[in-house]
């Protein structure tokens, strides 16, 4: 089993800027794949940014450019950096790995994008 915690959301006004980290409980060189998800209020959980055990990377459209997705193979932890946040960001953001066949998914945190 994997459990992934996040930490990092809050309050940001828009064009402002946030990092999430999400702390894996495994040593991430064993994870497939992790990501970022996220959910608005009455909308489906959509993919974020996603990033392989071999460094491959993948984003949605509406943040490409804006945020970035790394990990610290150290720290068993990746990170979703994300700048120039508009209002539609608003969402809890979720943490999502792949293991061993299995999917993942952490607690999930707030961020809001508001002034």
């Amino acid at each position: 089993q994997v459990q992934l915690v996040e930490s990092g959301g809050g309050l940001v006004q828009p064009g402002g800027s946030v990092r999430l980290s999400c702390a894996a409980s495994v040593s991430i060189f064993t994870i497939y794949k992790m990501g970022w998800y996220r959910q608005a209020p009455g909308k489906q959980r959509d993919l974020v940014a996603t990033v392989t055990s071999g460094g491959s990377t993948d984003y949605a459209n509406s943040v490409k450019g804006r945020f970035t997705i790394s990990r610290d193979n150290a720290k068993n932890t990746v990170y979703l950096q994300m700048n120039s946040l508009k209002p539609e960001d608003t969402a809890v953001y979720y943490c999502n790995a792949v293991y061993r066949l299995q999917q993942y998914w952490g607690q999930g945190t707030q961020v809001t994008v508001s002034s």
